[in-house]
């Protein structure tokens, strides 16, 4: 029953674009470049993340996501850059994306700054139907083939922040790229731009425990869900937080600072439900800093967040 259901989710978020397309994370309050590119060089340091999703684990064709991110200030730390390197699987669709960032970095006051920034790359979607198996003989005979497709893709996004506070803005696929069409039928796939748009606070309790709560809200056509956080920092060594996500259900994270510059990171959630049915899903990021400046010094003693 579990994998009659997934099938069907699965060719929904395949061929509709009023659908989520986008890959799905927990993580990204530790690595907000995979939903908006303006972050790249906020953390005044150059950062090398890897994260992992598996998404309901004990399914067949259940989605699964690895990301390989790099970014960092250049140029005065007026300008950050990075690189997204992401490779998305779910049911017969693989997704392999390449991505450059640049943004742009507005000192507004000695505490405040204003990021503007791009990122724009490749999509390389492939199509696998033999890994489907369809009960009706009616399906168009392109079904029965392997099919690719490459696409450009632009996402832009605003971000501000400063030591206690941090909000954001940004839009995927501005320009809706055509990835699918048939001609043997009407279906059609093309990704459809989605909002994001996310706020955080840092709040130190004392001088071993800082709360930072986090919004994250999302939009694409006929969608709109969001991410509510409540996140610790404690004894300055390890984040805890547990969330809840709308139409879905609750989850809990946690990232420990094995040194300063390498952290470890994992997070679990769960549906609630009908969304119950599809078990539970993981991932897991380690995150690694280099170099040495005076904003990375000051994070092991202020409640700055992330």
């Amino acid at each position: 029953m579990k994998k009659i259901i997934l099938l069907s989710i699965i060719l929904s978020f395949t061929f509709s674009s009023k659908s989520q397309q986008d890959a799905q994370y927990n993580l990204y309050q530790f690595n907000q470049l995979l939903i908006n590119p303006a972050y790249a060089g906020a953390r005044d340091i150059l950062s090398a993340i890897v994260l992992s999703r598996q998404q309901w684990v004990g399914i067949d064709g259940a989605p699964k996501t690895n990301c390989l991110s790099l970014h960092g200030p250049v140029i005065n730390k007026n300008i950050g850059v990075g690189l997204t390197i992401t490779n998305d699987e779910m049911g017969p669709r693989n997704v392999i994306s390449v991505f450059g960032n640049a943004a742009y970095i507005l000192r507004i006051n000695s505490k405040m700054k204003l990021s503007f920034g791009l990122n724009a790359g490749f999509n390389r979607y492939q199509f696998n139907f033999n890994k489907v198996t369809f009960y009706n003989s009616e399906f168009p005979s392109s079904f029965n083939q392997n099919q690719t497709s490459n696409a450009l893709d632009i996402n832009g996004g605003l971000y501000l922040k400063s030591q206690t506070f941090f909000a954001g803005m940004s839009m995927t696929h501005i320009n809706s790229p055509s990835i699918y069409k048939s001609e043997a039928s009407s279906i059609e796939y093309h990704l459809s731009p989605h909002m994001f748009f996310n706020l955080g606070k840092s709040f130190q309790i004392n001088q071993n425990l800082v709360f930072a709560p986090t919004l994250l809200v999302k939009y694409s056509v006929n969608s709109l869900n969001y991410d509510l956080n409540f996140n610790f920092l404690i004894n300055k060594k390890m984040w805890l937080g547990a969330f809840y996500r709308s139409s879905y259900g609750p989850g809990g994270l946690m990232q420990y600072f094995v040194t300063n510059k390498f952290k470890v990171g994992y997070s679990y959630d769960t549906g609630l439900g009908n969304q119950l049915n599809f078990g539970s899903s993981h991932e897991l990021m380690l995150s690694l800093d280099f170099g040495s400046t005076k904003s990375n010094k000051k994070r092991t003693t202020n409640p700055r967040f992330l």
